[in-house]
């Protein structure tokens, strides 16, 4: 039996992945519902929708508008609790080879703690990733991923527990990427991803009113990339632990782009409405793409910007 590596094999945080393309959080659902729109073997890692302590119904309608270059959402992290999620859509999902990585959020410290040690006792969860752009209602609702010392805490706190590797997804919503980047590697993250949503609006002018219901919603999607892959490479410069690239990535050479930059894996969220299955398509032509660049392994390309 041939066991040498295929050239899209990666190995992150000890797990490993037989294509560096994953799905992101909140745009895949929690993974299984797609199973009769693509082969779920043939990705590279499913990231399930946000997991909370008890369920949540989210915002208001409407909660999507297209824009331009992208989408805006608010969906406001509907899901159907991390207990229900362990009995109702785990089952099904341990049944596949792809690596499942559970998005874990909260409004307190203790949100988070108490939905990992949950997940702790469930098998087949390769990770957790840690979703800090929610408000920490515990501390006056500034968002944890934007006030360092409640980022520090979280995480510290969250890695103590954890009996999985644990990335922490930054928010992009922040001057600079670099300090919270050192802050999640100092606090204890196994890996980094980036970007989440960019805060945005959209104004109906015949109304004069916002187009999605809860006011403000996440800006996602092409329009994104170039700051997207800007911080990436930012932060990838500024640690040593791996980094998840997410933002707008539609294609092979996108996906390209972001390892270039330094990411080890990337993220596909907005390109899976108008495509459930485009993650086995940038996968499959990532591959023809490594024998245009003269590159025998994916690995190859991480971090190789040139300036």
């Amino acid at each position: 039996m041939d066991n040498a590596p295929k050239p899209l094999e990666m190995m992150v945080c000890g797990i490993g992945f037989r294509n560096p393309i994953l799905t992101a959080s909140g745009t895949f659902g929690y993974g299984i519902e797609f199973d009769k729109l693509l082969d779920i073997n043939r990705l590279g890692g499913i990231v399930v929708k946000g997991l909370s302590k008890e369920p949540i119904a989210g915002n208001p309608a409407p909660r999507l508008w297209e824009a331009r270059a992208g989408m805006m959402n608010s969906v406001g992290l509907q899901n159907i609790g991390v207990r229900a999620f362990i009995a109702e859509k785990l089952p099904a999902l341990r049944t596949y080879s792809t690596p499942i990585i559970a998005n874990v959020f909260g409004y307190a410290k203790d949100d988070y703690l108490e939905v990992v040690r949950v997940l702790n006792d469930a098998d087949g969860v390769a990770a957790y990733e840690l979703n800090v752009s929610c408000p920490n209602t515990a501390e006056g609702g500034l968002a944890f991923g934007v006030d360092p010392p409640a980022l520090a805490h979280l995480t510290e706190e969250v890695k103590k527990i954890a009996a999985r590797p644990l990335i922490v997804k930054l928010s992009p919503n922040v001057a600079a990427i670099e300090p919270f980047a050192r802050i999640a590697e100092e606090s204890g993250a196994d890996a980094i991803s980036l970007v989440n949503t960019f805060v945005a609006l959209a104004i109906d002018a015949r109304t004069r009113r916002p187009r999605i219901g809860a006011g403000y919603g996440g800006l996602s999607g092409p329009a994104i990339k170039p700051i997207a892959l800007r911080m990436v490479e930012q932060a990838a410069r500024a640690v040593r632990i791996p980094v998840i690239g997410i933002g707008g990535i539609a294609s092979a050479e996108d996906a390209a782009e972001f390892l270039i930059a330094g990411a080890s894996l990337v993220q596909v969220g907005t390109a899976t409405f108008w495509d459930p299955a485009v993650t086995v398509t940038i996968a499959r032509d990532l591959e023809a793409m490594l024998h245009e660049l003269g590159v025998r392994r994916v690995r190859e390309l991480v971090g190789t910007l040139q300036k």
